[in-house]
């Protein structure tokens, strides 16, 4: 038999709080809406911050990265996003998300990977509140002096196979940073936008001073 594959990842889990409900409310607006969000905001993040989408399982993601701090910034982009995401929207049609982050062992099987690392990051995920994040001590500590927001704890969670109870951190993220209007334009669009200004502001000072 092989010898079984073990590394140490940073592992996060997310899903989408109160998924079912939604789904029975407006089962395609809700697919519509988890997709456009995937694909232009935490697909994009996930690969900003060096992750590895292990799989989907419904309304949930399992990443994978090699540092805690990466996997910790990209949560927090992801739940900053989702918040500006989300804004005007009625508690039926906003998607939020819940998410573990953990620093521990994990098996590897082809793409996947499971073990311990994987289940306190389900733990988490499963106590985290709507839009917050929570993370393991081993990932705290990893992360302390290399965030910005508050690190609150959250007591702690047995976890099966574990020993030790598992002590939990809290990140909180009440206001959302809004993207900056050039944040998705390449450097030649940005070019193109300030040449499109300039003969603006060229036109009407003309017509100001000739007109």
């Amino acid at each position: 038999m092989a010898q079984e594959e073990r590394r140490l990842a940073a592992v996060v889990q997310a899903d989408v709080v109160d998924y079912s409900r939604l789904i029975g409310l407006d089962e395609d607006g809700t697919r519509v809406r988890l997709q456009a969000h995937r694909a232009e905001w935490i697909d994009p993040k996930i690969a900003e911050h060096g992750g590895r989408i292990v799989k989907t399982m419904g309304d949930g993601l399992l990443l994978e990265f090699a540092s805690a701090v990466n996997a910790t910034h990209c949560a927090i982009d992801i739940q900053s996003g989702m918040i500006y995401r989300n804004a005007g929207l009625d508690d039926d049609q906003a998607i939020r998300f819940r998410i573990g982050v953990n620093l521990g062992d994990v098996v590897v099987d082809g793409d996947d990977i499971y073990g311990d690392g994987v289940n306190v990051a389900a733990h988490l995920v499963a106590l985290a509140e709507p839009g917050n994040i929570y993370l393991s001590r081993a990932a705290r500590d990893q992360v302390l002096d290399r965030i910005d927001l508050p690190l609150e704890e959250a007591g702690e969670v047995e976890v099966e196979n574990i020993a030790q109870p598992v002590q939990i951190f809290r990140i909180t993220l009440k206001i959302a940073l809004k993207p900056s209007i050039t944040g998705g334009l390449t450097r030649s669009h940005r070019y193109g936008l300030a040449a499109v200004i300039a003969i603006l502001v060229a036109y009407y000072s003309y017509d100001i001073w000739y007109g």
